[in-house]
């Protein structure tokens, strides 16, 4: 006879963690896109700001429609705030947090690890339940043997 065979709460709880472990794995990868950075070898082409001091001259802002499609700092992350650099004198686009975007994924995280623990503390809740039974099943049937 397999371990566990005769359980029968444990087959659930076992399915019920492993799907909550791939929703929390989606949900993570739906929240942290991968960027994709290209480098380049010649220096003409790589932004100013890397190289040289730079002064902010916009703000993190919401990226428009047309910005986009046509800017490829738009993106990673959909912020991009407009700098000139010190030396050369470029005005650049470069890709930026936006503190509203930081604290909304904040939330939605600790919402997420609320919502796992809560499951959690109900299946040891369960489970503890089971346990007791058995352990009164037990006791009862050696009170009625003697």
């Amino acid at each position: 006879m397999l371990a566990g065979a005769g359980r029968r709460g444990l087959p659930r709880a076992g399915h019920l963690c492993w799907l909550l472990c791939a929703f929390t794995l989606k949900l993570c990868e739906a929240e942290a896109p991968v960027r994709e950075e290209k480098l380049s070898v010649s220096t003409s082409t790589s932004p100013c700001w890397l190289a040289e001091e730079f002064v902010v001259t916009e703000e993190c802002t919401p990226c428009s429609n047309f910005q986009i499609k046509t800017t490829p700092e738009c993106g990673s992350t959909v912020y991009v705030e407009k700098i000139t650099c010190s030396s050369s004198k470029r005005n650049e686009f470069k890709s930026c947090r936006s503190a509203l975007l930081e604290q909304h994924l904040f939330w939605k995280f600790e919402g997420v690890v609320v919502a796992v623990a809560l499951v959690f503390a109900c299946l040891v809740i369960v489970r503890q339940r089971q346990l007791d039974r058995k352990a009164l099943e037990k006791v009862r049937k050696q009170i009625e043997s003697i």
